[in-house]
């Protein structure tokens, strides 16, 4: 069995026991705030991800703190600016957040959360500036490469702005991390495979795996009340993430193979909000079948 996880890389490449500290930079979304729509893309909540508010300083801290029962002797850590579309706001806003942010000894890289069609040229100036300093892992919300699966959940961009955003990253000398979500209406693990593939083709150097959540309050819960959307049993899931996996290069980094959903507002699929069952039930069968990342490339 061979799988690029993202411990593993961590250590090899920093030396250390490495984590990631969720942070906010305050920004919207175009999907939401009216540029491109105001409803965002069917599975969004639009409460934002697991990070902390306030001044950078003080999330760090903060972030740390959480942690803290869990950390090591010297850990390294990575500030990533998780919540909604973290360059869309003008860079002379953005450059002090994201230099506060790197500026501990402790911090060893940055990892920013964004939207592959909002990095216009003064973002990727100060993108290629901080990537001197540090690495800049950018991380785009593709979900899937498909143009009717983009469609039905608002994605609001098509894949050339995803490939052309990809291009300009690594010229800037920054990382992408690719995220895809698993289970969208409409798509078999074919489909969830190709897109994989892509991500890896396209030389995405990781990859975040999600399963969808049907959250109480998006569009999506309607359409799943309505039956429209079926949710993934826990086996189906775990064979759809073997078969990504399978067509994954062997260096590209794997960062998640599930989601985390809060468990307050997650209607479907309820066995996902028990996170160590299901982190242990994909490394069973992952060991049961051997399986290699890249061995069906």
């Amino acid at each position: 069995m061979y799988i690029n996880s993202l411990n593993q890389y961590l250590k090899s490449r920093f030396g250390r026991k490495v984590y990631k500290l969720a942070l906010s930079s305050g920004c919207s979304c175009p999907n939401r705030d009216g540029t491109l729509g105001i409803s965002g893309c069917i599975f969004c909540d639009g409460a934002g991800a697991f990070a902390e508010k306030g001044p950078i300083s003080l999330q760090l801290e903060r972030g740390k703190r959480r942690i803290a029962s869990k950390v090591g002797e010297n850990p390294g850590y990575i500030p990533y600016f998780q919540s909604f579309t973290n360059t869309y706001a003008p860079a002379e806003k953005l450059r002090p957040m994201f230099l506060e942010a790197m500026e501990p000894d402790d911090v060893v890289a940055l990892s920013i959360a964004t939207r592959p069609d909002c990095l216009p040229g003064d973002i990727m100036e100060l993108l290629r500036q901080l990537s001197r300093i540090k690495p800049v892992w950018v991380e785009l919300g593709l979900q899937t490469i498909h143009s009717q699966t983009a469609e039905l959940i608002n994605r609001g961009y098509p894949l050339s702005v995803y490939d052309e955003a990809v291009e300009k990253l690594h010229d800037a000398g920054c990382e992408v991390i690719t995220h895809q979500i698993l289970g969208l209406p409409g798509e078999d693990k074919a489909m969830m495979a190709d897109t994989s593939r892509y991500i890896g083709k396209i030389g995405s150097e990781g990859i975040k795996l999600h399963l969808l959540h049907v959250i109480r309050g998006t569009r999506l819960e309607g359409m799943w009340r309505e039956g429209k959307v079926s949710e993934m049993d826990l086996y189906d899931y775990i064979d759809a993430l073997m078969g990504c996996i399978r067509v994954l290069p062997r260096d590209v980094v794997i960062h998640r193979l599930t989601g985390d959903g809060d468990k307050k507002t997650l209607l479907a699929p309820l066995w996902s909000g028990d996170k160590k069952r299901v982190l242990n039930e994909i490394n069973r069968v992952f060991r049961e079948n051997d399986l290699t990342q890249g061995s069906l490339l």
